[in-house]
């Protein structure tokens, strides 16, 4: 064994993260056999329908990736080397030069994972390695267990759903819901972030105009507006859709007058830009609405809350949204929170629930407010959600576990998400399961748990993946088989 085998066999080996022998028992005997359902992520349907083929590591990993961005742009590297026109080859360069600087940073675990578990590479990741990885993994992507459909089924992810516009007609979704007996299901979110984006008035009005022509319903008031997207979410229910997702900055929770929130409506169709406390009577008058739409449908619904977006304009401009110039905030996030799920539980439309908070600080309140509205009628209603974005690293996932274990019950947690664009992520389950099953198995070690595996074992079961089989109720993919049934 070399020098540089040994350090490799030390770092990612089969115990990585799992620091006691019941930690080691826990992951593998319990969580590392199980499927994965990937209930929200950022793939392209469009991608996995055609099952694309990428023409380089570079294409597959680094685009769309606005971590690994971000640690580009804090190295020192050039746009052009990023997002920019340079050769494949140039970028994954750079990237190789830059994955040195993120020790300590969980980019360097994601990254030595995925070439790992995706391409079988024991190798760190440097510019000496650089066209050795990029050689092999380039010559392994022409392979058939390299594309979408291939590395899902790899990853044995039985279940997939993207996130979807109201608007799209999910051409793709239909195609890839043809499959017969397919490993891998995948299906649309509803995500109608666009509905309530009337800060960009023209943006709105051009969101809108598509809506009336996909509904095939005129829209010239509040209520033809709501009639539309009604059309468009039966559409999407109809197409297998479960699951709606909302990024805000925190929930609209204002109260409204409904002939207000019509003069709203007219004003922001003739092109007039919205007051401050208009704003927030027609998002809060739509959110609601949407809400209980959700519930009317039986579906889940999901809050992502708390992320300050695109904050570079110069960045904003030549890149666009999503190019990793967001932030976690600081807002107000537990009295709109309250004031909107306690009108939607008072009139009986609170559907299953889930929300992410970005801002750590928000961890307890969060999962404090998730016991609020437990109504009894299911295990865990209300589900206080993953660690999210910048928190989805070692530490923001313990902080997540023991904010929920402290003030909830982590048996009944639905687990982990990707929240990827990247193929190659789902060695983030693996990265959750494995430090799941070491903080459990530390509280074994200090006497804060019974040393029972078989209790323990399928807790941990369930949080990887049969809470969530329950909790969603969707089709399985064959990636499941023999996972039916706890």
């Amino acid at each position: 064994m070399t020098a540089r085998e040994a350090v490799i066999k030390t770092f990612i080996n089969e115990n990585f993260l799992l620091e006691n022998p019941v930690a080691e028992e826990l992951y593998h005997r319990y969580a590392e056999p199980l499927p994965i359902l990937d209930y929200h992520c950022h793939l392209s349907p469009e991608v996995i329908a055609e099952n694309r083929r990428f023409r380089s590591l570079a294409e597959i990993w680094l685009a769309g990736d606005h971590y690994k961005w971000r640690a580009l742009r804090a190295n020192g590297v050039p746009e052009r080397l990023i997002t920019g026109d340079a050769p494949d080859w140039k970028k994954f360069e750079a990237w190789a030069a830059t994955v040195p600087h993120t020790l300590g940073n969980p980019l360097y675990h994601w990254t030595h994972l995925e070439l790992r578990r995706a391409f079988g590479m024991d190798v760190l990741l440097s510019p000496k390695t650089a066209r050795e990885v990029y050689g092999r993994a380039g010559k392994m992507l022409k392979g058939k267990d390299f594309s979408p459909l291939g590395l899902l089924e790899s990853s044995k992810v039985a279940v997939v759903c993207t996130t979807d516009d109201p608007i799209d007609s999910l051409g793709h979704h239909a195609r890839l819901a043809r499959r017969k007996n397919p490993a891998t299901r995948v299906y649309p979110t509803w995500r109608p972030d666009k509905a309530l984006a009337v800060g960009d008035v023209k943006a709105w009005n051009g969101w809108v105009d598509k809506l009336e022509s996909v509904s095939g319903k005129s829209v010239d008031s509040f209520k033809s507006f709501l009639a539309a997207l009604e059309a468009r979410h039966a559409f999407f229910h109809k197409m297998g859709c479960r699951l709606s997702d909302h990024g805000l900055e925190r929930i609209y929770a204002e109260p409204w007058d409904d002939r207000a929130v019509e003069t709203c409506f007219s004003s922001l169709r003739s092109g007039k830009t919205l007051r401050g406390a208009e704003t927030l009577q027609f998002q809060s008058a739509l959110l609601y609405w949407l809400a209980a739409l959700d519930h009317s449908k039986g579906w889940v619904q999901q809050f992502h809350l708390g992320a300050l977006r695109n904050n570079n304009t110069r960045l904003r401009r030549s890149v666009g949204a999503d190019a990793g110039c967001d932030s976690i905030g600081d807002f107000g996030q537990a009295r709109p929170l309250s004031r909107f799920l306690n009108w939607l539980d008072e009139g009986g439309q609170l559907a299953k629930t889930i929300f992410y908070n970005l801002n750590p600080a928000d961890n307890e309140i969060f999962a404090s407010m998730c016991g609020n509205f437990q109504d009894g009628s299911m295990p865990g209603k209300m589900q206080y959600g993953a660690a999210w974005w910048f928190l989805d690293q070692k530490d923001g996932i313990k902080s997540q576990l023991r904010a929920l274990s402290n003030l909830g019950l982590l048996s009944r947690f639905v687990g982990m998400v990707t929240d990827s664009r990247s193929l190659l992520s789902y060695s983030r389950h693996e990265y959750f399961r494995r430090i799941l099953c070491n903080l459990l198995g530390e509280d074994v070690r200090k006497g804060l748990l019974p040393d029972d595996l078989e209790l323990l074992g399928k807790m941990v079961r369930d949080i990887c993946f049969f809470n969530a089989r329950n909790y969603f109720k969707l089709p399985l993919g064959r990636a499941a088989a023999g996972f039916q049934k706890n």
